[in-house]
């Protein structure tokens, strides 16, 4: 019984890890209410998942808190790019919709606005993961975030079957709406992480494996 309940057993942290990833997704919802506030919930969502989750250097609330107040300005600004976009979609996605219900000319049009509305979406997953990780501008963060989205088609895939995964786990078991934001961020930070390796200086690469031997 007291191995069972040794905090360094695999079956403890793994509730442990559950439980954090429940209340990290509640603290995501919360602070993405106002919508507008969404890209900085989610750049602190990935920073805590990352270093609190995987890497286990934070506190849980402190590691989300201190990325939205860093982030929130600029991620906020970066947000409202994809927001746009998929406000523009979805309002062509309905219109095609019914298009395609009535048979009328086009109406295929539908399925591929849904498409790029995946794409967009994965694409937010990496926003924030570079806002993140990296400092930069706006421009920037916008411009290299999407760079990473497009250069590993690959990395890119997995990702998206993260996304597409846990909005189907959602509207088939909404119970599991507590765990998916967290849970789609920590899985997609294996490939985004991939990714990032890919194009960072070799003292940078080096500094990550020294914090990885500690």
């Amino acid at each position: 019984m007291r191995k069972l309940l040794d905090i360094n057993n695999p079956i403890m942290r793994g509730l442990v890890a559950i439980f954090d990833m429940i209340v990290l997704s509640v603290l995501w919802t919360v602070f993405s209410l106002p919508v507008v506030t969404m890209g900085a919930a989610s750049a602190a969502l990935y920073h805590a998942v990352y270093h609190h989750i995987r890497k286990g250097d934070d506190y849980l609330f402190s590691s989300f808190w201190s990325a939205f107040k860093e982030n929130f300005r600029r991620q906020t600004l970066c947000w409202l790019v994809p927001l746009g976009l998929l406000v523009l979609l979805t309002v062509d996605a309905l219109v095609l919709r019914g298009r395609y219900l009535d048979g009328k000319p086009f109406g295929w049009l539908y399925y591929v606005v849904l498409t790029i509305a995946v794409f967009v979406l994965v694409w937010t997953v990496y926003l924030a993961a570079y806002g993140a990780r990296f400092n930069g501008t706006v421009k920037e963060v916008l411009k290299y975030s999407l760079i990473l989205f497009r250069a590993h088609p690959l990395l890119m895939l997995g990702v998206t079957a993260l996304v597409l995964g846990g909005i189907a786990l959602a509207l088939t078991l909404p119970a599991f709406v507590i765990l998916i934001p967290a849970g789609v961020y920590l899985g997609a930070s294996f490939p985004i992480e991939a990714a990032f390796l890919k194009h960072m200086r070799p003292e940078d690469l080096e500094r990550i494996r020294e914090e990885n031997e500690k």
